[in-house]
C-alpha cells in the first residue's frame, strides 16, 4: 500500500489523467442509455401522464410477470417493431427489462427511430419487485 501512494505522488500527472479518463468514461456510459427513472417515478408517470411501458424481455420472462398494460416487444425485435409505438409517440415511453442492463440498447434504438420521450426503468423488473409493486401474470 505504501508503494501505491509513492507511485501516486511520483506520477501525479499520469494518475490525474487516468482519473479524468475514468470519470469521462463513467459520464459517457451513464448518458448513453438515456434517462433513468425509479420504480416510484415510473408509477407516477404511468398514472399521471399515461406513460406507455415497453417490456423488452423474452416471452417466457414476460409471461412470468409484467407491469399492467405493458407492451411486449423483445429486445431483438425493437428496431423492426418500433412502428407499433407511432400512435404513442407523444406520450412518455418507459422501457423495462429484467435487471436494467439491456434497456439502454432499446432506448438507443427508439431514439434513433425518432422517439424523443423515452426513458428506462432503473433496475428493471427486479427493482419493481423489490419495491413490492404489482405484476400481472398471464
Amino acid at each position: 500500500m505504501d508503494r501505491l501512494f509513492e507511485f501516486i505522488v511520483n506520477h501525479y500527472i499520469l494518475v490525474s489523467a487516468f482519473v479524468a479518463l475514468l470519470a469521462a468514461l463513467f459520464v459517457l456510459e451513464t448518458r448513453r442509455g438515456g434517462q433513468k427513472v425509479s420504480a416510484q417515478a415510473a408509477v407516477n408517470l404511468i398514472n399521471r401522464d399515461k406513460a406507455i411501458v415497453v417490456d423488452v424481455r423474452e416471452r417466457k420472462e414476460f409471461n412470468e410477470g409484467r407491469i399492467t398494460g405493458s407492451l411486449h416487444i423483445p429486445l431483438s425485435a425493437v428496431k423492426e417493431r418500433a412502428s407499433e409505438l407511432k400512435k404513442h409517440q407523444d406520450k412518455q415511453i418507459i422501457v423495462v427489462d429484467k435487471m436494467g442492463q439491456h434497456s439502454a440498447t432499446a432506448v438507443k434504438v427508439l431514439n434513433a427511430e425518432g422517439y424523443t420521450n423515452v426513458t428506462r426503468l432503473n433496475g428493471g423488473i427486479a427493482d419493481w419487485k423489490s419495491n413490492n409493486l404489482p405484476l400481472v401474470k398471464k
